[in-house]
């Protein structure tokens, strides 16, 4: 075997995690309340909530959808309402189960969020709301926890299912 033919087959068997796109997926922003809020002493109660989505496109391509939507209310009325579907399409080739599950599941939504977080700080400022600036979020972290809940409550009904008495 050629040495070139050689690393071609050694290149092959690499593990591979590579951006193929970034994209934005679906935008909305509404501002049920204009121009009534425009008018109110300006105290927001901001809310964000965010939960991510992946589908598998192909053997090796899997798109991530990280969905981020942000409700800021006035007082009782809700000034408004943006939620961004920010995605993209990711290669993985070559890697464990549990690593494929791990990078889809915390390193890809890291990599989606600051797209997201941008298109709605572009969103409520084209509105003309005060500058919003979304904290970062560890999307590693909480694939941590997450899964070692899923552990816990896996655990649990094991521990349930073994005290169950025999009939």
């Amino acid at each position: 075997m050629s040495e070139n033919n050689q690393n071609n087959a050694q290149n092959a068997q690499q593990p591979v995690f590579q951006i193929v796109r970034i994209y934005s997926k679906d935008v909305s922003l509404e501002t049920p309340n204009s121009p009534a809020v425009f008018q109110a002493a300006w105290k927001p109660e901001l809310k964000v909530e965010f939960d991510s989505k992946t589908t598998k496109i192909t053997d090796d391509q899997y798109e991530v959808c990280l969905r981020v939507t942000v409700t800021c209310k006035n007082g009782e009325h809700t000034a408004f309402l943006c939620e961004v579907n920010q995605a993209g399409v990711f290669m993985l080739r070559n890697l464990s189960a549990e690593a494929m599950d791990y990078l889809l599941g915390a390193t890809a939504p890291n990599v989606l969020f600051p797209y997201a977080r941008e298109f709605i700080s572009s969103l409520v400022a084209r509105a003309t709301f005060p500058q919003l600036n979304l904290s970062p979020i560890n999307f590693e972290a909480l694939y941590r926890a997450r899964k070692a809940q899923q552990a816990q409550e896996a655990q649990k009904a094991a521990q349930e299912k073994k005290d169950e008495p025999v009939a």
